[in-house]
């Protein structure tokens, strides 16, 4: 049974394993993103969060996922060229998943059993969730997607001081 979010691997968007506990103490930003939703102008405010704090060891990854509004129907490849040419993302990109149902990506199911949503739901409600993960690799709070990434910055400042 995982008991970090270093007990996982992703892959990245160019089909590469990458082991979570590379990040191993650090805090992670893990988010659900698509390219054509009313929320994706926030990848602007995530690169900022990256630029601002990546230094000081904060690692956003971006989970792109198709289920919301069919919101992300590119491939991997379409989707880091999207996100790099729009708003110049630097921050790992990951290959599209699941983030709810039977093929939700384990990550996921373990983020949303360890921060439930309102009265406790588990599944993600829409794209650009949010989940702020200490350097202990335990969630530390859920964001609901209309949260702007510039309203976290009190909370990662928080977890990069802990």
């Amino acid at each position: 049974m995982p008991t970090s979010v270093y007990d996982f691997e992703a892959l990245a968007i160019d089909g590469n394993a990458i082991a979570l506990r590379q990040f191993e103490g650090k805090p992670l930003l893990i988010v659900n993103t698509a390219s054509a939703c009313g929320f994706t102008p926030q990848f602007a405010g995530l690169q900022e969060l990256h630029a601002r704090y990546g230094d000081k060891g904060l690692v956003v990854l971006g989970f792109p996922c198709n289920q919301f509004g069919a919101q992300d129907p590119g491939t991997n490849d379409e989707i880091g060229g999207f996100c790099q040419r729009n708003y110049g993302v630097e921050f790992p990109m990951m290959s599209k998943i699941d983030v709810n149902g039977p093929q939700a990506h384990p990550l996921y199911k373990w983020l949303t059993s360890e921060a439930p949503g309102i009265l406790g739901t588990q599944g993600i409600k829409w794209n650009f969730t949010k989940f702020l993960v200490g350097r202990d690799g335990r969630t530390i709070k859920r964001y609901a997607p209309q949260d702007a990434p510039a309203s976290l910055a009190r909370d990662i400042e928080a977890a990069l001081a802990a």
